[in-house]
């Protein structure tokens, strides 16, 4: 018995910070009335990020991590970064039409269209096949306008102040 009725469609998007963590505290209050969950995260293969650790500690929860272990611009991507990113839609077409999934977060899926690694063609289609029972979320900078436009709920992070500003680099725990 799948935890919604009607699952909807989220996009979590804008040039400030807190889109992949507005994405974990959903997974907390799913995971709270018992949801099971698939985060699938794009261009972040570099294995120090706080929440792959922070999630094994949640029943229910899956996480599939995809991408290299190095940043890149864009424009600067490799066939290895391609492949990356088709490995991950692949996973996320299994989540997303997977009955024991409640909320499936595509993390950094925008990104992943903006620079060029999917196509925004590849990303609609798998909304179409998404059940209509999941609640889907995609985070990333530069959500394409015909995401926002099919989404049932959209928040744009916009960056007024922050530590960057002021040469405070990422910090464990709070960036990453």
């Amino acid at each position: 018995m799948s935890l919604f009725e009607r699952g909807l469609i989220h996009v979590y998007t804008g040039n400030g910070k807190g889109k992949t963590t507005a994405a974990m505290g959903l997974i907390v209050r799913c995971v709270g009335h018992g949801g099971k969950v698939a985060m699938v995260q794009f261009m972040k293969g570099w294995p120090f990020y706080g929440e792959i650790k922070g999630l094994s500690y949640l029943p229910g929860v899956d996480l599939f991590r995809t991408g290299g272990d190095k940043c890149f611009r864009k424009g600067e991507h490799t066939e290895a970064d391609l492949k990356e990113a088709q490995r991950g839609l692949a996973i996320a077409r299994d989540c997303v039409t997977d009955p024991k999934y409640d909320l499936v977060v595509l993390d950094e899926i925008n990104v992943a269209v903006d620079f060029g690694l999917l196509s925004l063609s590849d990303v609609l289609n798998l909304i179409g096949i998404k059940l209509p029972t999941i609640e889907l979320v995609l985070t990333g900078r530069h959500a394409p306008r015909e995401l926002i436009e099919i989404a049932d709920l959209v928040t744009e992070m916009v960056e007024v102040k922050h530590p960057y500003q002021r040469d405070i680099m990422a910090r464990k725990g709070i960036e990453y």
